[in-house]
């Protein structure tokens, strides 16, 4: 899973990147620090892999894991050569989602590029960017479909129609994903990754002293409504304090997270949420050798679950010998839950559930 950064310059999108990371990304407090594409790695959270390593006594573990693209802060105009200009969406295009951080917090020390705190505003300064920049890509496609159009080729026809369409909310400011689509005409939409396509987490960066009761931040609550009113997933983080949790250790984190009235790291809220937005679940694979998760999509069926580990499997499948995480953790070993009953051999037609512990059978 892969998942952009946006948002305008010194909203925190820099220090909440090298805290998820514990890279060192620059973060000094001016405008278009990030000058280059910042990408970082993370393993997912899940107390679960580790207590089926410890129940096959695996060599070793392999949690999944989440790349985080962190790019330039964007500004009013960005589209037309403003700051940076928006060069650097392009590395963005390839991720599954987009998390726009938005400034909820004053301080007077940190400049505000646009001089005060208003999240709808500045919301809505960068998807107006994203939508300016993907209608210069809708633009060059209609282009190349002209010739073709105009011969009446019909592929052509329908992708101008299509395209026409795009374009139109587009240069209403508006995203793409608004667009209906078909499942054919949804493949001709990928092909060109727009970035008002993909879904979106938003991100509120509050200060320390809101953590605990966030409802007392009126900004936040602005940002909140605004998600919800696009049907978005949206959570608080205070980048400083997680700049702080990433350099200690994971007892000294727990505990001071628990002195400040905290419950969750921001890290595994941003993941949970990713999750959530894009309807990924994990399943698992355990042995000897090692315990590894695997991250796939709500809804997927067993072969095509297969195929994540390799292709060979899911195109020779014939069964999948299924424990539930739950069942397994209760019995203690494979063996134990094998005697009670709780191991099943599921067909080609399996639909996946979050926590299944797989062992696939194939020939090829």
């Amino acid at each position: 899973m892969k998942i952009g950064i946006v948002g305008l310059p010194n909203v925190g999108k820099s220090t909440l990147f090298n805290a998820i990371t514990k890279s060192k990304a620059p973060a000094e407090n001016y405008p278009f620090c990030t000058i280059d594409p910042n990408v970082g790695v993370v393993t997912v959270p899940d107390d679960r892999i580790k207590r089926l390593a410890d129940i096959e006594k695996s060599q070793k573990t392999v949690p999944a894991i989440v790349e985080f693209v962190d790019i330039a802060g964007l500004v009013k105009g960005a589209s037309k050569g403003e700051g940076l200009g928006n060069k650097f969406l392009a590395h963005i295009r390839e991720c599954d989602a987009i998390a726009m951080v938005v400034r909820c917090f004053e301080d007077g020390n940190i400049i505000h590029v646009e001089g005060s705190i208003n999240p709808i505003r500045d919301v809505e300064i960068i998807l107006t960017e994203l939508c300016l920049a993907d209608l210069d890509t809708v633009e060059k496609r209609l282009q190349r479909t002209e010739k073709g159009k105009k011969s009446g080729d019909k592929e052509a026809v329908a992708e101008w129609v299509l395209f026409s369409s795009v374009k139109k909310v587009l240069e209403e400011a508006k995203p793409a994903i608004l667009v209906e689509a078909t499942p054919d005409q949804e493949k001709k939409l990928k092909e060109l990754s727009l970035l008002t396509r993909k879904p979106f987490l938003f991100i509120g960066n509050v200060s320390e002293g809101d953590l605990a009761d966030v409802r007392q931040n009126k900004a936040y609550g602005e940002l909140q409504k605004y998600a919800a009113s696009q049907s978005a997933s949206c959570l608080h983080i205070s980048a400083k304090i997680e700049a702080e949790v990433a350099e200690l250790s994971d007892e000294e984190a727990d505990q001071f997270l628990a002195d400040l009235g905290i419950k969750e790291r921001g890290l595994h809220a941003i993941i949970r949420k990713s999750y959530d937005t894009l309807g990924q679940i994990s399943y698992f694979t355990a042995g000897p050798i090692e315990s590894r998760a695997w991250t796939i999509t709500k809804g997927t069926l067993a072969p095509r679950a297969a195929g994540e580990i390799h292709s060979d499997i899911e195109r020779g499948f014939i069964k999948a010998e299924v424990y539930s995480f739950t069942d397994l953790d209760t019995a203690g070993s494979t063996a134990k839950a094998r005697e009670a009953g709780k191991l099943r051999t599921e067909g080609k037609e399996y639909v996946m559930k979050d926590g299944d512990v797989v062992h696939f059978r194939f020939n090829v």
